[in-house]
């Protein structure tokens, strides 16, 4: 498939999902906006991939798109997984329920049995690193424990009972935005750790290049509204990631810049 609208090419033999053409427009007549533009995107099963663009590009609408919160107005959305799980900027968690009942509630949504539960709400909490905080709620949390349950929580969504194997894909939207440069710095640490454990397929929006270097396995860069994938980079094998970083910078700065001078 073509990930971007430069020459490049990225060809994937299967997908978790695949965006074709995808457009979406707000609004109707005089007042109508173009959010997203013939967007084609694919990423697959296990794969982290960080979409990256200017505040306003579009970012968040595609994620709420692959995500079944709204329809494309132009194109095809084609998932190859089960319900994507969706963490946002904000935990979400529900106050009245401890951060394990949180994790919980996914699972009894998708028909789970007791003992089942509670052995998968133990399990994520150690993978997080949460493992003696199961009894609090979140206001005894601080902001990146309640990150952390957050994670935990989506996680537990891409569980499947027994007796189905489609593949997973977790939808992250800029979740470490709010929180401070120190925390922010572990979280991502901890996300790649837990990648790496579950292999779960990610598509992850950021405006941070450092950010996206740093976690993804491909960067793939929206225009300004409305948006368009202009270009993709492949992180791995790089050895000097400052250097990409730069790089990739210079491309969004010219991005904005072309936008600003519309």
């Amino acid at each position: 498939m073509t990930a971007t609208l430069s020459s490049s090419e990225h060809v994937q033999s299967a997908t978790a999902v695949r965006l074709t053409g995808v457009g979406k427009v707000f609004g109707r007549g005089q007042r109508a906006v173009a959010a997203l533009d013939g967007v084609n995107l694919s990423v697959a099963p296990g794969e982290f991939v960080c979409l990256l663009g200017a505040s306003g590009c579009g970012k968040t609408t595609l994620l709420n798109l692959v995500a079944g919160l709204d329809a494309p107005t132009a194109g095809t959305i084609t998932l190859n997984t089960s319900r994507p799980a969706v963490m946002f900027q904000e935990a979400a968690l529900m106050p009245w329920l401890t951060a394990g009942r949180n994790i919980e509630l996914p699972l009894r949504l998708a028909g789970f049995g007791r003992a089942d539960r509670q052995s998968k709400v133990a399990e994520l909490l150690d993978l997080v690193r949460l493992s003696g905080s199961g009894h609090k709620r979140p206001h005894e949390l601080s902001g990146g424990m309640r990150q952390r349950v957050a994670l935990a929580r989506s996680l537990a969504a891409t569980q499947r009972v027994k007796g189905t194997d489609e593949p997973a894909l977790l939808l992250m939207d800029e979740p470490f935005a709010a929180l401070d440069a120190i925390t922010r710095d572990v979280l991502q640490g901890e996300l790649l750790r837990v990648y790496e454990r579950t292999a779960t397929a990610v598509l992850f929006v950021t405006h941070d290049v450092r950010e996206a270097v740093r976690l993804g396995q491909r960067v793939v860069l929206l225009s300004s509204r409305p948006g368009r994938v202009v270009q993709e980079w492949s992180t791995e094998d790089v050895t000097d990631t400052e250097e990409l970083t730069e790089e990739i910078t210079g491309r969004l700065r010219e991005v904005i810049s072309t936008h600003a001078g519309r």
